[in-house]
């Protein structure tokens, strides 16, 4: 009798312990990781290196993951999380497009065989895939701005073509505007219901990939939207700085990035022994080899789950794809420590963010129009603002990243309005130069709006150097 009553307390006990850890789960209060390809969701969302969590050493394989962004992980997102007395009353987007077939190709080997049409029941899914194709094919009579009006409004090609936007990058974009519909519209009700084609601005490149990324956020963000309100305005530079574009000293730190790059890979002695034995394999000179850049191509197989290539003198393994990959990563990272990017990005990313403060402050002003603005980019674009904003921790932009501008107003003082910057989810508004002392120096929840006016207008020049105080002046001082 006594063994009889000892087990029903342990049973009862267990039972007791599994409510408990069930219910913390449910709260979020413990983590419950999800793991696809040995990563898991938390870890797919880190863009600050986070030593409790990462490899204890660089994986180029588990970077190389992160890069793909495969869709299919549940990821939590931080966007529109404010103290309840705040309004949300503007959002910026800035976007990568999606995953891509490759730019460039590996002389004398078969080009990959990837389909880039878009099927509802092939892998990658998203239940709203075939909705999607059925919408655009709806647009062709949209009213874009040229030379926007003549690209391709959805892949179609069973090869694809050079750069093309694959079917994962669609579905990345279709997930990226979900997630910001059910946060932005359903929950804050940023547009009303019957929006008005003014309260979006919507910018981008002249390539098909990044048009499709747009449009394939924007259904997800505003399923079957009426075309008659959409319109793009074309950006030739990948850097969006319309009319500014023209900056002497931009293009100075430039070519000394590219010299630091050049010298990085000229020391990198197993670098270029990977790459004579790789020219050996596919029989063209290294020099030729290097100039493919084939880590485009093997990112493009490695995110695909498609074998390298083989010749009748070997096969290009993932020795060689780390070795390139690792190579990419330090250059990361002394691009960082050196400054020389810093310069270049300063005044790269200047015209845009200068373009994105000014909206935010019509918009505090009352002005209801582009309320919801998208910018569908690339990684040259992603990657200065984010060195530009003091971010120097964070990873290179993915496949379909996502950098976001959050307007809000205090509800309680309508005058006053600060912003949250979110980059893949992640709340990085206090790793600013901006607002990374913040909270030492103001009891405010949240960052001042003026705080970033005043980088834009004035400390993004400071840090510079030289006493220039306007991007005119920045841009033409002499002397390096």
């Amino acid at each position: 009798m006594l063994f009889r009553n000892r087990f029903v307390l342990l049973l009862a006990l267990a039972a007791l312990l599994a409510f408990v850890s069930l219910s913390l789960q449910f709260f979020h209060l413990i983590p419950v990781l999800a793991t696809k390809n040995g990563v898991t969701s938390k870890n797919r969302k880190r863009i600050m290196p986070d030593p409790a969590t990462e490899p204890p050493v660089m994986d180029p394989v588990y970077e190389a993951l992160l890069y793909c962004n495969i869709p299919g992980v549940a990821e939590r997102s931080m966007e529109g999380h404010a103290p309840h007395h705040f309004k949300l009353v503007s959002v910026h987007v800035f976007i990568r497009h999606g995953d891509r077939y490759p730019l460039y190709a590996i002389p004398k080997t078969k080009r990959p065989e990837i389909d880039c049409t878009l099927v509802a029941n092939r892998k990658p899914y998203h239940s709203k895939l075939e909705a999607f194709v059925n919408h655009m094919s709806k647009g062709p009579g949209a009213s874009f701005e040229s030379p926007l009006h003549s690209l391709p409004l959805y892949s179609s090609h069973q090869l694809c073509e050079m750069g093309e936007l694959t079917q994962t990058g669609v579905v990345q974009h279709l997930q990226n505007g979900q997630l910001l519909r059910d946060i932005y519209l359903k929950k804050h009700k940023l547009l009303p219901s019957d929006w008005a084609a003014e309260q979006l601005h919507l910018e981008t490149t002249g390539k098909s990939r990044t048009l499709q990324s747009g449009l394939a956020l924007l259904y997800g963000f505003l399923p079957d939207f009426d075309w008659k309100k959409v319109y793009f305005r074309h950006q030739p530079s990948a850097l969006f700085c319309s009319g500014n574009c023209y900056c002497p000293l931009r293009n100075q730190y430039l070519e000394k990035e590219q010299r630091r790059q050049y010298l990085l890979r000229l020391n990198n002695r197993q670098l270029e022994r990977t790459y004579e034995e790789m020219a050996r394999i596919v029989d063209i000179p290294t020099k030729q080899l290097r100039a493919a850049n084939p880590i485009d191509s093997l990112l493009c197989l490695f995110c695909h789950n498609v074998s390298f290539p083989c010749t009748k003198n070997g096969c290009i393994t993932m020795d060689h794809f780390k070795v390139i990959k690792t190579h990419q990563i330090e250059d990361e990272r002394e691009r960082q420590e050196k400054k020389l990017y810093l310069g270049y990005a300063l005044l790269g990313a200047h015209p845009i963010l200068n373009q994105t403060v000014s909206r935010m402050q019509q918009t505090a002003e009352g002005k209801k129009e582009g309320l919801f603005t998208l910018y569908s980019a690339h990684d040259v674009t992603l990657a200065p603002i984010l060195s530009a904003l003091g971010l120097t921790g964070a990873r290179f932009p993915r496949f379909a990243a996502r950098l976001v501008f959050e307007l809000w107003q205090d509800r309680e003082k309508p005058r006053e309005h600060s912003v949250r910057i979110l980059y893949d989810g992640v709340d990085i508004t206090f790793y600013t130069s901006f607002c990374q002392d913040h909270h030492r120096r103001s009891p405010k929840p949240m960052c001042p709006l003026e705080n970033l006016v005043r980088f834009i207008k004035k400390d993004m020049f400071v840090a510079l150097g030289g006493g220039s105080t306007s991007y005119y002046e920045a841009c033409h001082k002499e002397g390096f």
